[in-house]
């Protein structure tokens, strides 16, 4: 694969939160049963009209301002012409020669510590989805269900920029991260909110022309977006070096049989017959309303990553982490503030709490430990009031009662032992029963020493401070 270069370019589907679709005005939640939230208008029965949905049009301003874009003052919606079971119109209502945001860019991390890479984006439109072909259960047969028909849609298209299936992954990643940060997209993946398709192509290593590229259609989880990309790139290198071609077309991925399975030839712009749409007006955006939508804009993820590096001290991989939802974020913030020990504070977000709510397939909403009791238990780290081993413990407690720190640290018992006259007591005790091991110590036999930590410890069931104890221990054996 060496002496092949993969290119890359990626149509990620974002469906907007609007609650209402774009031109119907119709409300839209998912699951319910099918074809009972299709509209007259959703369905393009005679003599309706489409009016647009104003909320999808400052969800796609919103977006182009995240990523540097041109937002276009004046943009056209098109139909899309081609025939589909579960496109009721015949057409789909998109935008095509002037979309509503043109260009940006899009970070994004590689798997190096630190290392990002600018992605240019082609252009984001607004467009009407289609309804849901189902396959299950009818005997041979398919359904349609239309209830989707006509949700707001804002397509986003990239350039050729990525060169592997991680780099795709990782651009969806961030993606993801972003429409969910800004409220215009839930992110669910499961439920189509967020799905993409691939163009695939590989050329010899050097070469400037692109190859014959194949779209992977309908992507819906990052899993599948890296898995799909790695299949089809093989596909293709051993399709070309055995003596045959790359053929234009549209393909699916079958997860289960891990391939992918030609779907359709891939149309052209032309095959689809653009013109605009007679029955909506353009959609003309002014200065003003971009205006009011930049000074709502919540704080990007780039720029809190550079922050959380620059005040908090965190390393680039520990801001990756961190920002890597909006709602971890604030999570983060919360606890740093409520702790008043930043460093700490990520420490234990990103070990202790994320470790149990992957353990317990919990969402970050759902977690028992709220950031403020998190904040206090990190307080009693600071203050010695506990050592970081005990607090694993009153953070289990914590995590199984849902209760604070200080209340589990008090019933429990845990405070820990900074009286210099309990601690040398003990320590005198211990050097006393092993006059063995404290010769060795004596004799140089440095690692001796880990031996009568642990058997101070034990006598105070961890409750020792171990700075204390340490400088204790010292000296008596140094009597």
């Amino acid at each position: 694969m060496s002496n092949w270069e993969v290119v890359i370019g990626l149509e990620a589907h974002v469906q907007l939160q609007t609650r209402s679709k774009i031109f119907s005005g119709s409300a839209t939640a998912y699951g319910a049963e099918p074809n009972t939230q299709a509209s007259a208008i959703d369905l393009g029965l005679p003599g309706v009209l489409p009016v647009l949905n104003s909320a999808a049009v400052h969800m796609a301003v919103k977006f182009g301002l995240a990523v540097g874009a041109r937002i276009a003052p004046r943009s056209v919606f098109a139909r899309k012409n081609y025939f589909y079971p579960d496109l009721p119109k015949g057409y789909q209502i998109s935008q095509y020669e002037l979309p509503i945001v043109v260009g940006g860019t899009l970070d994004i991390a590689l798997a190096g510590e630190g290392e990002r890479k600018t992605v240019r984006l082609t252009r984001a439109h607004l467009e009407e989805d289609a309804g849901k072909s189902l396959h299950e259960d009818f005997h041979g047969m398919s359904g349609i269900d239309l209830n989707r028909a006509g949700t707001p849609l804002l397509e986003i298209v990239s350039e050729p920029d990525l060169r592997s299936a991680a780099e795709a992954a990782a651009y969806m990643r961030a993606l993801h991260t972003l429409v969910v940060y800004l409220g215009i997209c839930d992110g669910n993946m499961q439920e189509g909110s967020f799905r993409c398709d691939a163009n695939v192509s590989v050329r010899p290593r050097g070469a400037e022309k692109l190859g014959t590229r194949t779209e992977l259609k309908n992507l819906n989880s990052f899993r599948f977006i890296e898995r799909a990309i790695e299949f089809e790139v093989e596909r293709q290198i051993e399709l070309i070096e055995s003596g045959g071609k790359v053929v234009q077309e549209t393909r699916l991925y079958d997860p289960d049989r891990h391939e992918t399975r030609s779907m359709r030839g891939k149309e052209e712009a032309y095959d689809y017959r653009y013109f605009p749409d007679p029955d909506l007006l353009p959609v003309e955006v002014s200065d003003e309303f971009i205006a009011a939508i930049r000074a709502q804009m919540p704080e990007l993820p780039q720029v809190k990553r550079q922050r959380f590096v620059a005040e908090y001290g965190l390393s680039a991989y520990e801001a990756e982490v961190l920002t890597a939802s909006r709602e971890l974020a604030d999570y983060f913030e919360a606890v740093a503030i409520a702790g008043g020990d930043r460093r700490l504070a990520a420490t234990w977000v990103m070990g202790e709490l994320l470790g149990a709510l992957n353990r317990e397939g919990l969402a970050l909403a759902a977690s028992p430990v709220t950031p403020e009791r998190l904040g206090g238990l990190i307080k009693r780290i600071t203050d010695e009031t506990i050592s970081g081993k005990i607090a694993k413990q009153v953070f289990d407690a914590m995590w199984q009662s849902g209760g604070e720190a200080d209340r589990i640290i008090d019933e429990r018992g845990l405070r820990q032992i900074t009286d210099s006259s309990a601690l040398e007591a003990v320590v005198a005790r211990i050097v006393a029963a092993h006059p063995e091991q404290a010769a060795q110590f004596r004799d140089g036999k440095e690692k001796v020493f880990g031996f009568f930590i642990g058997q101070a410890m034990r006598e105070t069931q961890g409750k020792a401070n171990p700075a204390q104890l340490n400088e204790l221990l010292r000296r008596e054996l140094l009597k």
